[in-house]
């Protein structure tokens, strides 16, 4: 039986009625097929799983999509109910903020001023200061993340790293679409056409990581990205496309590292990675 609460006091109660070791999946909501993953990966490694559903404010520009942002509690309580979680919190914003918007923020450093932090300023104080408080106030020992937002992962693996946080960052491989596509929630807003014209990313990432399993040097890894890239359809706006280490350092050594790629297709914007090894320089 999924459990329900609303406020910080509902909340309390609930998590100290649960035993053992507590896993949080922490979403937005508009949860798909990528987050029943999450949940599952929890409950296989929790005797109990706590689930948030928040539309953070902190963590959209003045001209994104905070208002369009897809509402959907019943279905989202549906998969949840379905993946065996034990408890949703699904606050209102003044149950998060009751003071309004925080005047102190997690600053994340360094590791934001790349890739999405220049797209998008200020996104991740957003998101670390919404998941610093959830942390506090559902006291995990297990949290799971998608690995398809790959910068944010990072980031709050450090975070909890720094801020002496008792919580074990999981990282979630990414659910992708039978044609390749990753799974997320602004999907929806994608038309026919320009859902066929995003396959060009998760396209052009399986072309990087074609040339890394050949041996190819990082330079060649992202040139086959650009030729699978190509002009691209029309729509597609490519953000950015990036090489990174494992702990998205850049000029990556031989070894584990990430392929990342940024790009809007229409008016939604869409990101993704895939995980390449890069062969020894001869």
């Amino acid at each position: 039986m999924t459990e329900l609460v609303r406020t910080r006091a509902e909340l309390a109660k609930a998590r100290a009625a649960l035993t053992g070791t507590v896993g949080v999946v922490m979403t937005m909501g508009a949860l798909h097929a990528g987050h029943e993953t999450l949940l599952r990966a929890a409950r296989e490694r929790a005797d109990h799983v706590l689930v948030t559903i928040f539309v953070n404010p902190l963590q959209f520009g003045p001209n994104e999509d905070f208002d369009r942002y897809p509402r959907t509690l019943e279905a989202d309580l549906e998969v949840c109910r379905r993946a065996g979680a034990d408890v949703v919190f699904a606050p209102d914003r003044g149950e998060v903020y009751p003071d309004g918007e925080p005047l102190v923020r997690v600053d994340p450093g360094r590791l934001a001023d790349d890739l999405e932090g220049l797209s998008r300023p200020g996104f991740f104080h957003g998101v670390l200061t919404v998941v610093l408080k959830l942390f506090h106030l559902t006291r995990p020992d297990l949290a799971f993340f998608g690995e398809k937002d790959y910068q944010q992962l990072t980031l709050v693996r450090r975070m909890a790293r720094d801020f002496d946080v008792p919580v074990e960052v999981v990282g979630v491989p990414t659910v992708r679409e039978p044609d390749g596509l990753a799974l997320s929630s602004r999907n929806r807003y994608l038309s026919p056409p320009e859902r066929e014209a995003a396959l060009t990313l998760s396209a052009a990432l399986r072309a990087g990581a074609a040339a890394a399993d050949r041996g190819e040097p990082g330079g060649e890894v992202l040139a086959a990205v650009h030729r699978a890239l190509g002009d691209g359809p029309p729509g597609v706006e490519v953000d950015y496309v990036a090489l990174t280490d494992a702990d998205l350092e850049p000029g990556p050594p031989p070894g584990p590292a990430r392929l990342l790629i940024a790009a809007r297709v229409g008016t939604t914007r869409l990101i993704d990675n895939v995980a390449i090894r890069l062969a020894p320089r001869p």
